[in-house]
Parts: structure tokens; C-alpha cells; sequence
């Protein structure tokens, strides 16, 4: 397979950043939320939109499949492999697996960098084609010190100094050779792999970087990266509603935004009944301009009865994956007599939050009641309504619609 391939290093720890999961358990800040969405589908993003790219994989850690997979397995990607103990390892065991496969030139990048964009990936290559290497990074214009105890021992001529960046592009045998060789005497610690080029005696070209494409180390760095993307991006929202009556009595619990509620009476519906849960994906196929939910799960389709409104949320959810686009928040508002809904509002937050796989803060769930009036003020039913806020790439790659799930 003659071309470019992208290596994406995302084998490391990221212990300074202190990521949590959406569960609040220690993550690896290549898999912490950015806008949203896992920091490494960013990167990864980038370069599967690049037309001069005909492949990408990624280097994991051996603990982080199931977190791959949550992050970009809905995307075409060529299998990951494992890493080692190192960045130099992991950049190695990557390279090793794409031997024999034809590429003919090859880009670094790390996962820590997620806003690189098609015009570094562009410069980088253009570079690399008169050179066997090319390495973007940006002149060091601070006045340097060298220091120690707190103390500035001397002055450090900054001219000629440069701040490497990723990705770094290469000849694929070119690197390839030249890891095996530092593999060979043993040489570990190098911090990029243009280090690794030197040592191994290949010319490496340099190429204006992008100040934007930061590694993400700490949290303001994230921050930072935040609202960078925040402000790129095309911002929608959409609106939901549903309402459903109250079966039999011993018909219950009632099933509310992912949650089973006490009650004596459950909703009627083709589905679960979920208004919360119904009223949501609406709002997010809305922001969308993807119809309703009726038009992807019609109730006249038996494929459907009875079957978890997760599925419904989930669906919508990967339609805006697809678009490249991240879920910022959703507002639900549950409308009812009875049951009461504060008790159970913590457990649908988290029930949401698995589902749309974003940390519980971007989640609302309020309730109301109607005073009395009408039908659902005489306790006939419950009814929901959500709004749903997304962000959008500014220019939409072509979307790879999820297939829709089995019943």
C-alpha cells in the first residue's frame, strides 16, 4: 500500500494532567473529554480528513482497548497495536507493525496534540518530499535562563533554538531503520523522534509549526485547547419533546431518562416509555436536522417494541460523531404530578452520562409540574422536553453514518 501512513502515539499515562473519566476514575488524558469528545478522536480526526494520508493507526496502551474503542472504534482505523514502556518503545512497536505493508512515508504524531491541523499535516509533507525527514516547530523568542534552587545561574543564547512539535514526517524504512539501530545499542530516552533521525545521521528538515498545536499537559493547557475549539466550530441546538399516559394500575415502575422510577402506574408506549430519555434524542436529531425519532424508530416497526430507549440516544449520538461534532450539553425537563422527580434526579444524570459517554456536569434534569391544568395536571401522564447544545467541525467532513442498531 503505496502512500502516507499517520502513527498516532497514545500509549502514555498523562499522570500530570490528573484526568478523570466520566466516572470520576483516574483516565489517561488521551482519553479525557476535550469539547466534549475524547481528546485522541481530535487527533485522529485530523488526519483521516487528509486526502494525502491513506491510513491511520493508533498506538495504545495494553489497559486501554475498551477505552479505544469507546473513543474512535466507530471510525476507520487500521487496527491498533500495543506499546511499550516508552514513547520510544510504543513509536517503534508501531513502525514494526506497518513493515511490509508499502507505505512510503510515515507521520508522528502525538495524541496530546489534538488540534493539529490540514494545513501543518500539508506543510510537513511538502517538506518531506524534498527530505527524509521533516519536523514542524515554531523559533524560541523568550529570553532563556539556565537556573537552579530558584536562582538564574546564566543566560541561554536562544538564536538558532527551535520548539519541536509533531507530527514528524519521515521515510518509512528511513525511521524505521534508524529505531531498530537505537533499539540495537541500547540508546532509550529520546524524546521525539527526530532525536532518534540525528542520532542515526538523516537530515531533518524543519517547517514552520502552528502555536495552536500545543501538547496538553496540564489542566490549563486544556482549558486552553477548550476554548480554541469552542470558538472554531459551528454551535447548534435543538429541542425535544414527548409525552406519554399512564398504563394500569401495577403496571409500574415508571422509566425515566435511563432510570426505573417507583411507581404504580408505568407509561404506555411502543418502546420503554422513556419520555426523558425519548425527548433527548429528539433534541440531539434536531440540532442534527435529522428528523425525529419517529423517522429512525417508527412504533410501526415490531423491531422496536419494548426495546431501551438507550438504544435511541445512542443512535443519535454516533449520527453526530459521525459529523465529526461533540455533544456540549443537554438540559431535560421532566413535566408531571407524580412521581417525584428530585430523589431520582442524581441516577438519571449518571444514566445519561453513560450513555452519551460526557461527564455528568454537562447534563441538567429539572422537574415541574403543570399547576393542575390539563391532562398531565390530573395525572393522565408525564411529559419531557430537552434541549440539546452541539458543536460542530467549521468545515463538515463527509459523514459515515453508524449503522443503525439491532433491536
Amino acid at each position: 500500500m503505496a502512500g502516507c501512513v499517520a502513527l498516532i502515539v497514545a500509549a502514555g499515562r498523562g499522570a500530570r494532567l490528573g484526568a478523570e473519566g466520566t466516572e470520576g476514575a483516574p483516565s489517561p488524558k488521551q482519553y479525557t473529554l476535550l469539547c466534549g469528545r475524547p481528546m485522541l478522536s481530535h487527533a485522529v480526526a485530523a488526519f483521516l480528513d487528509s486526502d494525502a494520508v491513506a491510513a491511520v493507526r493508533v498506538v495504545i496502551h495494553a489497559d486501554d482497548r475498551a477505552r479505544y474503542d469507546d473513543a474512535v472504534g466507530h471510525l476507520s482505523l487500521l487496527e491498533p497495536v500495543q506499546g511499550g514502556a516508552s514513547r520510544q518503545d510504543s513509536v517503534r512497536a508501531g513502525l514494526e507493525s506497518l513493515a511490509g505493508e508499502g507505505f512510503d512515508s510515515v507521520l508522528i504524531h502525538d495524541a496530546a496534540r489534538p488540534l493539529v491541523d490540514a494545513a501543518l499535516i500539508a506543510r510537513t509533507l511538502e517538506a518531506l518530499a524534498a527530505h527524509p525527514g521533516a519536523v514542524p516547530a515554531l523559533a524560541v523568542t523568550d529570553s532563556l535562563k539556565r537556573g537552579a534552587g530558584g536562582i538564574i545561574l546564566e543566560a541561554v543564547e536562544r538564536t538558532e533554538l527551535w520548539r519541536a512539535q509533531t507530527p514528524q514526517g519521515f521515510s518509512f524504512t528511513t525511521i524505521l531503520e534508524a529505531h531498530r539501530q537505537a533499539a540495537a545499542l541500547g540508546t532509550g530516552g529520546h524524546t521525539d523522534d527526530a532525536a532518534i533521525a540525528a542520532a542515526a545521521g538523516i537530515e531533518v528538515a524543519l517547517v514552520p509549526g502552528a502555536e495552536d498545536n500545543f501538547k496538553i499537559t496540564t489542566r490549563e493547557d486544556l482549558a486552553r485547547a477548550e476554548r480554541l475549539l469552542a470558538g472554531a466550530g459551528e454551535t447548534r441546538t435543538g429541542q425535544g419533546f414527548d409525552v406519554h399516559a399512564f398504563g394500569a394500575e401495577g403496571s409500574g415502575p415508571v422509566r425515566l431518562c435511563g432510570v426505573d422510577v417507583p411507581h404504580g402506574r408505568g407509561l404506555e408506549g411502543h418502546s420503554d416509555a422513556d419520555a426523558g430519555l425519548h425527548a433527548a434524542t429528539d433534541a440531539v436529531l434536531g440540532a442534527l436536522a435529522e428528523g425525529d425519532i419517529g423517522s429512525h424508530f417508527p412504533a410501526t416497526d415490531e423491531a422496536w417494541k419494548d426495546a431501551d430507549s438507550a438504544t435511541f440516544l445512542g443512535h443519535a449520538l454516533g449520527l453526530l460523531k459521525a459529523r465529526g461534532g461533540t455533544l456540549v450539553h443537554l438540559d431535560v425537563t421532566i413535566i408531571c404530578e407524580h412521581p417525584k422527580i428530585a430523589p431520582h434526579r442524581a441516577p438519571m444524570r449518571a444514566a445519561m452520562a453513560a450513555i452519551l459517554g460526557i461527564t455528568i456536569d454537562r447534563i441538567s434534569v429539572k422537574a415541574t409540574t403543570t399547576e393542575g391544568l390539563g391532562a398531565l395536571g390530573r395525572g393522565d401522564g408525564i411529559a419531557a422536553q430537552a434541549v440539546a447544545t452541539i458543536c460542530l467541525p467549521p468545515i463538515r467532513p463527509a459523514p459515515i453514518r453508524p449503522e443503525k442498531p439491532a433491536p
